[in-house]
């Protein structure tokens, strides 16, 4: 846990300072998550200050410290289903969404060495979302929960509300799917 129960208990005892050292030290982290379940730069920021609004108005609501790093996980999740939700009623392009990215990365790249490095990071990236296409958000999403957040099988467990065994069976499902969309992939020639 990046903060002491204790910090998280005086933000609950309306602390405004505990509450931002609490902000501060999980910023970067659900930045992070964020900006890997949505894939829109531009909207990442405002999406983790939902979380955070959220965090504000429900910190009472938390049983005990202990579990606050997976129900933190929990609201950047539903904040994150939300923004996917209300972004498919807009029926927004997903391919102006990569270009955009590209774009922006390009922008911001500086130097050889580190334009090389953002390029084969966009270059799998561009990959790992097409990959995804082909399976569902809820897929998507536990998987990045999983792989590249690290997340164990105990904190999913706190964040889905299933059993273990349930979220295996999940994970081998999902994995699965995108290992089907790689293998058609490969055999089209789009590698």
């Amino acid at each position: 846990m990046l903060v002491e129960p204790e910090l998280i208990e005086r933000a609950r005892a309306a602390d405004g300072q505990a509450f931002n050292q609490i902000v501060l030290a999980y910023r970067k982290r659900i930045l992070g998550t964020i900006s890997r379940l949505i894939g829109r730069p531009e909207d990442v920021e405002d999406v983790a200050q939902e979380v955070f609004v959220r965090l504000y108005y429900s910190l009472d609501q938390l049983r005990t410290p202990e579990v606050f790093e997976p129900w933190l996980y929990r609201l950047t999740v539903n904040a994150a289903y939300d923004y996917l939700r209300r972004r498919k009623r807009r029926a927004e392009s997903r391919m102006s969404d990569l270009s955009e990215q590209q774009v922006l990365m390009a922008d911001s790249a500086a130097g050889v060495k580190q334009e090389e490095s953002d390029r084969e990071k966009s270059r799998l990236r561009d990959f790992m979302d097409s990959l995804f296409r082909h399976v569902s958000e809820e897929d998507r999403i536990l998987l990045v929960l999983k792989e590249v957040e690290g997340l164990s099988l105990r904190e999913l467990e706190q964040i889905y509300h299933v059993k273990e065994n349930a979220l295996k069976v999940r994970l081998f499902r999902a994995r699965q799917r995108v290992l089907k969309a790689y293998q058609a992939a490969s055999e089209a020639g789009s590698l």
